[in-house]
């Protein structure tokens, strides 16, 4: 389990095609710190596990599904991307419960910049919007964000500068690819109440 709390911004520095999967190269310093093999670290939000590691790079295999589902496969040599290891037993949860299942892509439609922040629109696909609500948490390439506004087809997040500074969504431009993870207890609560519905038939 991750907490959308981005641990630092790595960079890819090979990727290998496998056929039906690829393997990626990370740098990430922080991330890769007494990292071993089997081990779990988010990738702009999607959950790989290591293969190897040395030095202050690790590799990981992502399968084709994964590629499909998610924005990894648009990732290439010198690609940036947020890095997060999982949360420790008894930490804090800085951000909210992430599991670093993607639940789909969306793509930055505008940005709107300010003194102090930025309010970034994102598209959701047609089966994301019912999980999304104002003031809610949603995942953004791996990162834990607040929805300022719920939109039948999209939403949007204000960005602080530590965020812009310290994340992809720094980089990131309209037509750019994200990564979403809508918050989990939205859909438990969807299934629960459909069970319950139906019970009651």
């Amino acid at each position: 389990m991750f907490t959308g709390i981005v641990e630092e911004l790595g960079e890819i520095t090979a990727v290998e095609d496998l056929g039906d999967a690829c393997r990626f190269r990370v740098r990430g310093p922080v991330v890769t710190e007494g990292a071993k093999h089997g081990d779990s670290i988010a990738v702009n939000g999607v959950c790989l596990t290591v293969v190897d590691h040395e030095g202050d790079e690790f590799t990981a295999d992502v399968m084709a599904e994964t590629l499909v589902r998610s924005s990894l496969g648009a990732l290439s040599v010198g690609s940036r991307a947020n890095l997060e290891r999982p949360m420790a037993v008894g930490a804090r949860l800085g951000g909210h419960i992430v599991q670093g299942h993607v639940d789909g892509t969306g793509e930055i439609l505008e940005r709107k910049p300010s003194d102090h922040w930025e309010i970034v629109k994102i598209s959701l696909p047609a089966d994301l919007p019912r999980y999304v609500v104002e003031k809610g948490s949603i995942t953004v390439d791996g990162i834990s964000l607040t929805v300022v506004d719920a939109g039948p087809d999209y939403f949007t997040v204000s960005l602080i500068p530590t965020t812009l500074a310290l994340t992809t969504l720094g980089h990131k431009q309209p037509g750019d690819p994200v990564n979403l993870e809508v918050d989990v207890v939205a859909k438990y609560v969807e299934r629960l109440l459909g069970s319950s519905r139906g019970a009651d038939r």
